[in-house]
């Protein structure tokens, strides 16, 4: 049966994908919010959906929906809007009756990851998390053959590296205002975190070595790894061989010294995490808070000023 969708943030980078992924799992847009109007991307998809700028008439339409006769209420609402509205958004899907489908981070605080716990307790609805990385097969398969943390017999050893270039609007947008966007852990790190604490067990410790508005740098041991990390929107972090391939992101993660694939299959994962949550699955609230609880205490801890394993970009 086609469920109906509606979607906040359609004007946004990340948006096209969850309306391929719409499409894709043969489900209706409704609806489509953006204070942006240059949404021409609904036509290559849902032409004849609902579009709106004022968030106040986007409400009252979904609200229409839900009273109206069965089959016209939204079922999903994907948020795809600015980090700082996501626990709003998700607040009025459930409002709505519907289930959200949300993007990293869900929210930019932990304590509001419980807030809507106890909403969605209420509620016929239920909060995904849009965690794309752990759809990926490269990464099922390292999970598979490395099996339960608990038999690992020695920590592993991990390097982490991701570096993609934003220019000048990323510091002038809301994702260079902390308060809006949680900072660099949390718009471009909290993918990686998340993946790394579902293969390798939860945080033990964390030391932070670097903490700038285009870069950050730590050292965190999990149940069974020791990771090493940098994070950078700045440019001049790239590699020289990526540079002169023409490439503006590099990404490498080593295990005890062996690259881990990224190289495809990174980019096209949300079909599958609605394919994932439309057969009842899907990763919620508890899948989504320990990430956020490494990315906030990255953003309000002091740096470690003493000795400490440094990533090799800052040593």
């Amino acid at each position: 049966m086609n469920q109906n969708f509606a979607i906040l943030g359609v004007a946004g980078f990340i948006a096209p994908k969850h309306l391929k992924a719409i499409k894709e799992t043969n489900n209706n847009l409704v609806a489509a919010l953006d204070p942006q109007d240059s949404v021409g991307v609904l036509d290559n998809y849902f032409p004849q959906s609902a579009f709106f700028t004022e968030y106040e008439r986007f409400d009252r339409f979904l609200e229409k929906q839900r009273r109206a006769n069965e089959g016209q209420k939204v079922d999903y609402l994907s948020i795809c809007t600015p980090n700082y509205l996501h626990d709003a958004h998700c607040r009025l899907a459930l409002r709505l009756g519907a289930s959200a489908i949300c993007e990293k981070p869900l929210t930019i605080t932990p304590w509001n990851v419980d807030q809507l716990a106890e909403l969605e307790a209420e509620s016929p609805g239920r909060i995904y998390n849009v965690l794309q990385l752990r759809h990926m097969e490269s990464l099922i398969q390292l999970k598979n053959e490395l099996g339960p943390v608990e038999n690992f017999k020695e920590k592993k050893k991990i390097n982490l590296t991701y570096i993609t270039r934003r220019g000048p609007w990323y510091h002038v947008s809301w994702k260079g205002d902390l308060e809006k966007s949680g900072g660099i852990a949390t718009n471009i790190g909290i993918h990686f975190f998340d993946f790394l604490i579902w293969i390798f067990g939860p945080v033990e410790a964390s030391k932070l070595f670097l903490r700038q508005d285009s870069k950050m740098s730590g050292h965190m041991e999990l149940a069974g790894a020791s990771v090493s990390w940098f994070l950078s929107v700045d440019e001049k972090d790239l590699p020289q061989e990526s540079i002169e391939k023409g490439e503006y992101a590099y990404r490498s993660i080593t295990l005890d010294g062996q690259e881990i694939p990224l190289s495809s299959g990174f980019t096209d994962l949300h079909t599958k995490c609605y394919q994932d949550i439309l057969s009842g699955k899907g990763y919620g609230l508890i899948d989504a808070k320990r990430a956020i609880e490494v990315a906030h205490e990255l953003r309000t801890c002091d740096l470690e000023l003493g000795a400490g394993i440094r990533h090799p970009m800052i040593d």
